[in-house]
This record gives C-alpha cells, sequence and structure tokens, in this order.
C-alpha cells in the first residue's frame, strides 16, 4: 500500500506543475526527452518506480527547484544526489586578494614608520566643503553629514552615495596620513564584494598623454609586477581597473604639473570611477573655476589643529621639563595668545617637525621657538633644522646629497625618487658605455691572446670609441621616443613565437649588422696604424660585410631568442624599490647571461660557413674555431655590456646612481643604502617602487636651499 501510495502521489505532483507550467503532456515529454507514453502512465499511476534520470529530467523541465524539487523526488522514493557546483579559478579574484595583502602590509609599515601612532595620532578633522567646491547633493546620492575625524574617513566615504570623495587641505594638513588610515581602515573592513584600495600618487600623471584609466593600470604594474600578467582583456592591471576592482585614492591632486590641473579634473569627470581625491584648496579652486567640480563629489576641508589638541600631543612626546613643568609648556601658553607659533603649529606637519627637533633630540629646547617674530621665519627654521636634527653630526655631509635629489625632482616635475631615473644624459652613456667596452675588451683581448700589443691596445681604444658613440646615439634616440622603465618580465625555459619575436629579431638584425660593419672598420684600422707598411686593400670590404652579416644575424637570433623567453615578474619581485631594483638585475644578468653564449657559438658556427664559402671563392682566409669562439665572446660581452648601460633601466641606474653622480660628488657611493637610510629616520617615504620626500615641502625646501 505504502509504495502505491508514492506512486499515486507522484503523478498528482507531476499533473499540478505541468498544468502550472501551461505544458500538455505532448509539450513535456518533448522539453524533458521522454515518451509520451511515459508521463501518460506516470501521472495516472499505471507506471510506478519511476528511474531517476527521468524524474530529474521531469524535474529539469518543470523548472523545479528547492523545495518542489525535493518534494517531487521524494515522492518517486527517490534522493537526488547532490551535485556540487564546478569550481571556476577566477584569475581577477585571486589578483585582487593578493593585491590586498600586499597593499594592507605597505601601509602598515608606513604607518608604522611615519610615527603616526607615537605616542597617538594627531587629530585629523574636517568639516564640509563649500557648496563651489562640490556637486550638488542629487549628483551626489543624497545629502549626508560630512563632518567627521580620523576614525570615521571610512564610515564618512561609503555615506557618500557616489563613492566619490575629495579631501581638501592645506600643505601639511594630514591629507597623506588620512589616505593611508582610510586605506588600512577600508580594507580591515572590506568584504569580498567591494574593491581594493589603492594610494596613487597622481602627481606623475599627465593627463593630455595619457588616459586615467591606463594611467592607473600603468602605476600599478610598476609597483606590482605580477599584475603585468594576461587578464581576461589585456593585463591583469588593466582588467582590475575596468571592473571597478580597485578603488583609486588619488593623493597630490595639487602636485599635478602646473598647468594641468584642468585638463585632469576633465579627464577625471570623463570617468564614473568610484574614487578619493586629495588636494591643496587653492589648486582645486582655480581649476573648479576653469572647468566645472568632481562630477557626483562630495568635498571636505581638513580643519586645523587647535590649542588643546597641541597641549593634549606634545607634552606626551617628551619627558623633557622646563619652568612650570613640561618643556613644551612655554611653547603652548605662546600659542593660546596668539602669533607666529599660534599661525604656524596648525598643520600635522609642522607639529611633527617641532616633535622631532625638539622633543626626540635631547640637547634641543622647545623655548627656542619663542624667539622667532613671524611665521615665515620659523617655518623656514623648522624645516632647515629637521635634517641636522635627523643626522646630527652628518647632517653637512648629506644636506648637498638631498640638495641634489630635491632638485633633480623638481626639473623632471616629479615627486617620485626612482631609481631608474637619475639621469639621462647620452653623452654621459656614450662615454661610460665607451669606457666600459674598452675595459673589457683589453680584458679578454689579454687573456684570450696571452699579451697585450699596440694593435691591441688601439683595437680596444677605437672599438670604445666607436662603441660608445654608436650606444650613445642608440640611447638618446630610443629615450627621445620611450624613457626607460623596469624591466617587466623575467626568462622562462619554454616560450612561444609571435609577432613581437619576429620584431624584435628584425632590430637585432639591423642593430647587430651596424655593429658588425663597425667592428670589420675598427679592425683593418687598427692592424693599418699598429703595423708599418700596412696596405688597406679591398679584402677591408669583404671584412666590413662578412662581420656585418654575422653581427646582424647573431645579434637577430639573440633578440629573437631573449623576447620569446620573456614572461611576467612575479608578486614578490616588488615589495619596496629595493626589491625592484634587485628583480631587474636579476632579470638584465640572465638576459646577458643568454645573450653571450648563443651569440659567441652563433658567431664561431656562422664565420666557419662563410670562411669555408670565401675559400672555395679563392678568397685568402685565416680562421680558426678557437679565434672564431674568441670573436663572438669579444663581441658578445662587449655587445652585451653596451646594451645593458645604455638600453635598460637597471643599467642606467649603474652608469648614473653607481659611478657618474657618486663620481662628481652629487650622490654618496652607497646610493640605496643611503635612499634606505633616509627612509628610517623619516626624511623619505615608500610610495610602492619609488621613494619620495616626506612631503613635498621638504623637497621645496631642499630644492630652493641648494
Amino acid at each position: 500500500m505504502a509504495e502505491g501510495a508514492g506512486v499515486a502521489g507522484f503523478g498528482s505532483l507531476l499533473r499540478q506543475w505541468r498544468q502550472r507550467a501551461g505544458l500538455s503532456q505532448e509539450a513535456l515529454a518533448g522539453r524533458a526527452g521522454v515518451g509520451v507514453r511515459t508521463v501518460r502512465g506516470l501521472e495516472t499511476g499505471e507506471r510506478g518506480d519511476p528511474r531517476i534520470g527521468t524524474v530529474r529530467a521531469l524535474a529539469d523541465a518543470l523548472e523545479l527547484s528547492g523545495a518542489e524539487r525535493a518534494e517531487l523526488f521524494s515522492a518517486a522514493g527517490r534522493d537526488e544526489a547532490v551535485v556540487p557546483p564546478a569550481v571556476r579559478f577566477d584569475p581577477l579574484h585571486e589578483a585582487v586578494e593578493t593585491l590586498k595583502v600586499a597593499v594592507e602590509a605597505r601601509w602598515r609599515r608606513e604607518e608604522e614608520q611615519r610615527q603616526v601612532h607615537d605616542p597617538v595620532p594627531l587629530p585629523v578633522r574636517w568639516e564640509a566643503a563649500p557648496s563651489s567646491l562640490m556637486d550638488g547633493w542629487v549628483n551626489v546620492g543624497g545629502s549626508v553629514d560630512l563632518a567627521g575625524s580620523l576614525d570615521r574617513v571610512v564610515e564618512v566615504y561609503r555615506s557618500v552615495g557616489s563613492r566619490r570623495l575629495v579631501v581638501l587641505g592645506r600643505a601639511g594638513a594630514g591629507k597623506t596620513v588620512l589616505t593611508t588610515r582610510f586605506v588600512l581602515d577600508f580594507v580591515a573592513r572590506r568584504d569580498a564584494s567591494e574593491p581594493v584600495p589603492v594610494i596613487f600618487q597622481v602627481g606623475s600623471w599627465q593627463p593630455e598623454v595619457v588616459g586615467l584609466r591606463d594611467w592607473l593600470a600603468a602605476q600599478l604594474i610598476r609597483d606590482h609586477p605580477f599584475l603585468a600578467g594576461p587578464g581576461p582583456s589585456g593585463t591583469l592591471a588593466s582588467a582590475l581597473v575596468d571592473s571597478q576592482r580597485v578603488l583609486p585614492v588619488l593623493d597630490g591632486f595639487d602636485e599635478i604639473a602646473v598647468g594641468l590641473h584642468r585638463s585632469a579634473l576633465v579627464a577625471l569627470n570623463t570617468t564614473t570611477l568610484p574614487l578619493v581625491l586629495t588636494s591643496r584648496v587653492d589648486e582645486y579652486r582655480e581649476a573648479v573655476a576653469g572647468t566645472k567640480v568632481l562630477t557626483s563629489a562630495a568635498a571636505v576641508v581638513l580643519s586645523d589643529l587647535s590649542a588643546d589638541d597641541l597641549a593634549d600631543y606634545l607634552p606626551r612626546t617628551t619627558r623633557k621639563t622646563g619652568p612650570g613643568g613640561n618643556a613644551w609648556k612655554p611653547v603652548l601658553d605662546e600659542v593660546r595668545r596668539g602669533g607666529p607659533l599660534a599661525e604656524v603649529l596648525t598643520t600635522p606637519l609642522m607639529v611633527a617637525l617641532a616633535r622631532r627637533i625638539y622633543s626626540d633630540t635631547p640637547d634641543h629646547d622647545p623655548a627656542a621657538l619663542l624667539e622667532f617674530v613671524d611665521a615665515e621665519s620659523l617655518e623656514r627654521h623648522l624645516l632647515s633644522s629637521f635634517i641636522p636634527a635627523v643626522y646630527k653630526v652628518d647632517a653637512d655631509r648629506v644636506r648637498p646629497w638631498f640638495g641634489h635629489l630635491a632638485d633633480h625632482l623638481t626639473r623632471l616635475g616629479t615627486h617620485d625618487v626612482a631609481w631608474w631615473r637619475f639621469g639621462t644624459s647620452s653623452s654621459v652613456t656614450g662615454l661610460v658605455v665607451g669606457a666600459a667596452v674598452g675595459v673589457a675588451d683589453l680584458v679578454l683581448e689579454t687573456a684570450l691572446v696571452g699579451a697585450l700589443g699596440v694593435r691591441g691596445l688601439l683595437f680596444a681604444v677605437m672599438i670604445g670609441l666607436v662603441t660608445g658613440v654608436f650606444f650613445g646615439v642608440a640611447h638618446r634616440f630610443v629615450v627621445a621616443r620611450t624613457p626607460l622603465e623596469p624591466v617587466r618580465s623575467r626568462l622562462r625555459l619554454r616560450g612561444r613565437a609571435g609577432r613581437r619575436v619576429w620584431t624584435r629579431g628584425l632590430l637585432g638584425l639591423a642593430f647587430g649588422g651596424a655593429i658588425g660593419a663597425a667592428y670589420g672598420v675598427v679592425r683593418a684600422m687598427a692592424f693599418w696604424l699598429a703595423v708599418p707598411g700596412a696596405v688597406m686593400t679591398s679584402g677591408v670590404l669583404v671584412d666590413v660585410g662578412v662581420f656585418g652579416l654575422v653581427f646582424g644575424l647573431g645579434a637577430g637570433l639573440v633578440f629573437a631568442v631573449v623576447a620569446a623567453m620573456e614572461a611576467p615578474l612575479d608578486v614578490r619581485s616588488a615589495g619596496s624599490p629595493g626589491e625592484l631594483l634587485a628583480a631587474n638585475r636579476r632579470a638584465v644578468l640572465g638576459l646577458v647571461a643568454v645573450m653571450v653564449p648563443v651569440f659567441a657559438v652563433f658567431v664561431m658556427g656562422a664565420t666557419g660557413v662563410v670562411a669555408q664559402g670565401l675559400t672555395a671563392l679563392r678568397f685568402e682566409v685565416v680562421w680558426s674555431p678557437t679565434t672564431a669562439l674568441a670573436l663572438g665572446l669579444v663581441g658578445g660581452i662587449g655587445g652585451g655590456v653596451a646594451y645593458v648601460l645604455s638600453l635598460t633601466a637597471w643599467g642606467q641606474w649603474v652608469v648614473f646612481a653607481r659611478v657618474w653622480l657618486p663620481l662628481t660628488g652629487k650622490l654618496p657611493w652607497g646610493l640605496p643604502a643611503f635612499l634606505d637610510d633616509a627612509y628610517r629616520r623619516g626624511v623619505l617615504r615608500r610610495a610602492g617602487a619609488v621613494y619620495q620626500f616626506r612631503h613635498a615641502r621638504l623637497q621645496e625646501h631642499f630644492a630652493r636651499s641648494r
């Protein structure tokens, strides 16, 4: 009886849900892929014990789900096996989560380095900006209370319906502190569906040259090379930007090059990306006056620090005492009375400088601040006393180096101390390349021949001169078209051919051919100058043609092999400027390790073939495998050295940061250690793969006082 009741219940349910779906028995049978007799028999109870596949087909055809589907299977006396959904690998999700970990770790270290919580954070508060600096509430997404403090920055941002917020404040008002805290708090409260906030130093953006999305993607790749990997369309970085899985925090709108603020604001208004934008008030107001406000964006203005804020903070930074108690008491009393101190000590930057100079330095008394009678001289004193307070007896030694750095950045129109942008002089590059190739040739010739003669010395000098000129010109041409950037790839054992491989191969063919022809000419001239009575014959033209052909084909092969073996760097390669530099050094040296043996072996084989052909044509040829291998090694090592020094970012770092600038006294010999030490002392800060001065005001001060 129980089995019959179950079958009858199944038929009744089947008929009820078929009629609800508006299907005839024939239509249901066709949709489910079963016979009409099967449907009719199941509904009337003539057919019992339906197979599980039949029940599943009928449930799918009726589009049953959840409880109804389970009820149909139960009425049939069956249990549907639960099929887990297929797990799909989402490269964008993996990239977002990896980026989140890297961003959080980076800015937590930066916050600690800047002593934000030592002993307590300076209060950062804000009020709503004037209506002339923000869009209407309808476009923003509704009226909200924008006033807040540092611990509510994420809450205030999320209350803005458009998720577009402009943060305004005068120099040193705490915009950078706010953006750092925003990123860390947002990441801490973020769920998997929300974007990852990333701070971009927008001052280096050239809106008339590159669009915002492309610039954001390029900056992501610079700081996180793993995002150069392939995405659904283009790179992972561009896919993250386009899918709004990155929340841009654009810090330093005011630092964009003079004359470009309006075009930058116009470009920002062409996008609907959620974002946070920081700027000094005057620069943003001028840009708005020339165009309009940032579309759909709310805006806030950072408030000055009050006398009570200083009284709560400065005494807690030192245990020094003076007349009446804490050493800061006379200063705080003067602040309450007004005057220069009350005017200057209203921004976190100036308070932080005062704290570093007078609280953290044993022999400095804050009462010295009472001697200044105007705000300008007081600010200048705080800025100029920072380096002596940090470096003490070494201040006079390091000050010129900081002056050169600041002046160099100012001339470049940037705030980024990027290791690959310490110099671009083609004449200096050619000089260093020529010297390096000449010395390399002398060493190799001496090692291979066993002695150094006049001819070898002349050849080294001449090939160094020619190579220096040639690669100096090549450097000038390449840099004029595209500035040298860090390598974004490594070499892998397995590669594939493509259009890029053929293009690079043809470039190597032309480049190597020119070098080979020059090599043939220099070789003949060295022989003519060193050997009395030597005569220049038509054989020189044969040499020029042979070396041009062999060197061209060899360089084309090397360039093509390297292009085929390139693969993106991984995420561990760019946690800091030093790590990106080390990754590039490994990549470039790996490239040379491939170039030299491939070129040397090819030259040995190719010259052998050519020698046999020339002998068959009755030319007098002197050739041996040893000589050919030596020629390949000399050409490969010399060409590799010249290529690296003149046409790679790491090579330019070696030319300028490790040789030329220390040699001329503009920067120290141990530049990486100097920059890292300046970072640990709080003079510089890290922003991804670059350093920056702790604040733009410091850079401006050093550049003016150089």
